[in-house]
C-alpha cells in the first residue's frame, strides 16, 4: 500500500524550488465517493438534459435556457460554492472542480452556466455584505436568477484598470450614478443581476451590483460569434443608471481585489473545464477512426491517426494531473483556515495564482489541439455541419481568450514569481544562485543508482526546474525593472515553467499509482509520462534557446547553451511504440482511457 496522501501547505510556485514526492500530488485517484458522484451527476445532466436540446440552444432559445440553468440549481450545480447560511451547499473546491470538468458537451450553455455560477455569483460571495448575499445568492444558487460579470470594455480588454465607465454618488448622497459600456459580457441577453466595475469619480476602480431594471441599464445587440453562437453575449449599457447606494461592492477603489481574485476562481475552473471537454473530443476522435474505412482498413489502424490519438490523450492525461494537483493544494491550505471567512478563502487561491494561470494556458491549448486534430481525423466530415467537430472546434477557439488572454496569462505566471521573490516569498534568486554555482562546477559523473519505473523521468522534471530558475534569474539580472517590457522572453520563461509543472504534477501522479498498485497495473499511465515528458523536454529546449538568445550573446550565450544541453539531454525514447500502445487502448476504450 502506498503512503496516505500528505496534505501539508505548499506555497504556490514552490514546486519550482523542491522536489516533489507522489504522495503530495492529490489526483482524480484521491476522489471521494460523494466527489465522483457529483461528478457523475453533472454528465448525466449534460448528457440528458442538455445536448438534446442542443437545435434550440444554438438558435438563442433563452427561454430553454432558463429552465436548463433551473435544473441544473436543482441538482446544486450553481449553488455548490455559496455558504450553508445562504441556502448553499458549500461543497469542497475539488467537488467545484469536477462540476466545471463535467458540464462539456454543449458550449454555449455550459458558458453560460459557468458565468453565473462563478465569476458572475463569487464577488457577491466573497465581497458582498450580508445584506447583499442574503437577497442575491439564494435567489442565483436557485437559478430563479441569472448572473453576469461586467468587466471587459471596447478599449480596455486586457487593461482592465483601463476602464472609461464612471460611477458618482447623486446629489442626494443616495444612489450612485453609472455611465459607460461594458462588452462581451456573457448572459448579457438575459441576466437578472450584473457585477459592473467603473471608476468612482474617474478614478477610484470599483464594483458595483447592477440589476436588468434599473434605470438607466439596457443591453446592446447580441453578438454574431465564430463559436458558441447559442450564448448570449451582448454589451450591457449604463446612461446615467441610478442604483441605490448600497449596490456598491467592497470598498471604493478596491474594485481591482475582486476581479482579480474571482479570475483566479475563473482560470483553475476554465481549466478543469478544458479538461472534460477534451475527453470528451477524444471519445469524438477514437470512435470514429474506428468506424471510419479507407483502403479496406479502419483509420484507426494507421500510424498517422496514431499519433494523434496517443498525443491527445498524454497531453490531456498530464493537464488533469495539474488541474487537481492545484484543486488539491489548495484544499490542504484550506484546512487551515477559518473558511467562515471569505477573505481568509480568497487569500488561499491567490496563493495559487501562479498555478491557475498555468492551468489556464495548458488546458485551453491542449483542448485546442484535440479539437483541431479531431477535424483533421474527420478529414472532408470535419469540415461539415454534419459532423459535431467544427462545432467544438469553433466553440473552444475563445477559451484563449476569456478570463485573461492566454498571452496575459503567460506573463503572470514569471512576472507573479519574480514579485514574490523580490518580496520574500519565494527564495526564487537563491536557488538562481546556487544553480549557477553548479554549472560553474561542471558536470557531476555519480552514478544514478534509482532504477525504478519513471526515474529518468523525475531527472529530467528536475532538470526542467532548473532551465526555468536559470531564465527567471539571468532576465531579472539582465533586465531589473524594464523585464516586464520584454515580453517575448517571459513567455518562453513562461513555456517553460508551465512545461515543468505538467511534468511534475503527471509524474507524481504516475508514480504514485506505482506505488500503491506496482507498475504492470499502470503501464498505460506509464507510457503516457513518458510520452509527454519526452515531447515536454524537446519543447522546453526551444523556448530556453530562444530566451537566452535573447538574454545575452558571445562567450556567455555560449555557456549558458551548453548549460542549457545538460539540462535537456536525454537518450532517444522509442514515442512510436509507446503512440501505437496507447492509441491502440484509446481505441478499444472509446475514449480517454484514465
Amino acid at each position: 500500500m502506498a503512503a496516505q496522501l500528505e496534505r501539508e501547505s505548499i506555497q504556490g510556485g514552490g514546486f519550482l524550488l523542491a522536489e516533489t514526492l507522489p504522495t503530495q500530488v492529490y489526483s482524480p485517484e484521491d476522489f471521494t465517493e460523494e466527489q465522483i458522484l457529483i461528478g457523475q451527476t453533472t454528465t448525466e445532466f449534460m448528457d440528458k438534459e442538455v445536448i438534446p436540446n442542443d437545435d434550440k440552444i444554438e438558435s438563442k432559445d433563452y427561454e430553454i435556457q432558463r429552465m436548463l440553468i433551473k435544473g441544473a440549481a436543482d441538482l446544486g450545480l450553481i449553488n455548490s460554492s455559496i455558504p450553508e447560511k445562504y441556502d448553499g451547499l458549500e461543497l469542497d473546491h475539488v467537488s467545484n472542480m469536477l462540476i466545471a470538468e463535467n458540464l462539456s458537451g454543449q458550449a454555449s450553455f455550459s458558458t453560460g452556466l459557468g458565468a453565473t455560477s462563478s465569476i458572475g455569483l463569487l464577488p457577491i460571495v466573497f465581497f458582498g455584505t450580508d445584506a447583499q448575499k442574503q437577497k442575491y445568492l439564494p435567489k442565483i444558487g436557485s437559478g430563479e436568477w441569472v448572473s453576469a460579470y461586467c468587466l471587459s470594455e471596447s478599449s480596455s480588454g486586457s487593461d482592465a484598470l483601463g476602464a472609461k465607465a464612471t460611477a458618482r454618488l447623486s446629489e442626494d448622497g443616495e444612489h450612485w450614478i453609472l455611465n459607460g459600456e461594458k462588452m462581451w459580457i456573457t448572459n448579457g441577453g438575459f441576466a437578472d443581476v450584473f457585477t459592473v466595475f467603473a471608476k468612482v469619480d474617474g478614478d477610484k476602480f470599483s464594483a458595483f451590483i447592477i440589476e436588468r431594471n434599473d434605470p438607466g441599464v439596457t443591453n446592446g445587440n447580441e453578438e454574431h460569434k465564430l463559436g458558441q453562437r447559442g450564448s448570449s453575449t451582448t454589451p450591457l449599457i449604463m446612461q446615467d443608471a441610478k442604483i441605490p447606494k448600497d449596490r456598491l461592492l467592497g470598498e471604493v477603489g478596491k474594485g481591482h481585489l475582486i476581479a482579480f481574485n474571482v479570475l483566479n476562481f475563473g482560470r483553475i475552473k476554465m481549466g478543469a473545464g478544458a479538461v472534460g471537454g477534451s475527453k470528451r473530443v477524444i471519445g469524438m476522435a477514437a470512435r470514429y477512426a474506428a468506424e471510419r474505412r479507407q483502403f479496406n482498413r479502419p483509420i484507426s489502424s494507421f500510424g498517422a491517426i496514431k499519433y494523434k490519438l496517443a498525443e491527445m490523450v498524454a497531453r490531456v492525461y498530464a493537464c488533469e494531473s495539474a488541474v487537481y494537483r492545484t484543486a488539491g493544494m489548495i484544499e490542504a491550505r484550506e484546512e487551515n483556515i477559518d473558511k467562515s471567512n471569505p477573505v481568509e478563502i480568497l487569500k488561499a487561491i491567490e496563493e495559487y495564482a501562479i498555478e491557475c494561470a498555468m492551468i489556464k494556458v495548458a488546458g485551453t491549448e491542449i483542448l485546442f489541439y484535440c479539437a483541431d486534430e479531431n477535424v483533421q481525423i474527420h478529414g472532408g466530415n470535419g469540415f461539415t455541419e454534419d459532423y459535431p467537430a467544427e462545432g467544438v472546434y469553433r466553440d473552444c477557439r475563445v477559451n484563449r481568450i476569456y478570463e485573461g488572454t492566454n498571452e496575459i496569462n503567460r506573463l503572470l505566471i514569471p512576472g507573479q514569481l519574480l514579485k514574490r521573490a523580490l518580496k520574500g516569498g519565494l527564495p526564487i534568486f537563491a536557488a538562481a544562485q546556487k544553480l549557477q554555482e553548479e554549472l560553474l562546477a561542471g558536470p557531476s559523473f555519480d552514478v544514478d543508482e534509482d532504477d525504478s519505473p519513471l526515474a529518468n523521468e523525475r531527472k529530467l522534471a528536475a532538470n526542467a526546474k532548473k532551465v526555468a530558475l536559470m531564465l527567471l534569474g539571468l532576465s531579472a539580472q539582465k533586465f531589473r525593472e524594464a523585464l516586464q517590457e520584454q515580453q517575448m522572453i517571459l513567455c518562453w520563461t513562461a513555456d517553460v515553467i508551465i512545461d515543468a509543472y505538467l511534468m511534475d504534477s503527471v509524474i507524481g501522479r504516475t508514480a504514485k499509482l506505482i506505488a500503491r498498485d506496482g507498475a504492470e497495473k499502470h503501464a498505460a499511465a506509464i507510457d503516457a509520462t513518458r510520452l509527454y515528458t519526452n515531447d515536454a523536454v524537446n519543447r522546453i529546449d526551444v523556448a530556453a534557446k530562444n530566451a537566452l538568445a535573447a538574454i545575452t550573446e558571445g562567450d556567455e550565450l555560449r555557456t549558458l547553451l551548453a548549460a542549457l544541453r545538460r539540462f535537456t539531454k536525454q537518450d532517444p525514447l522509442n514515442t512510436a511504440a509507446i503512440r501505437e500502445r496507447l492509441a491502440d487502448k484509446v481505441v478499444e476504450a472509446g475514449g480517454y482511457i484514465f
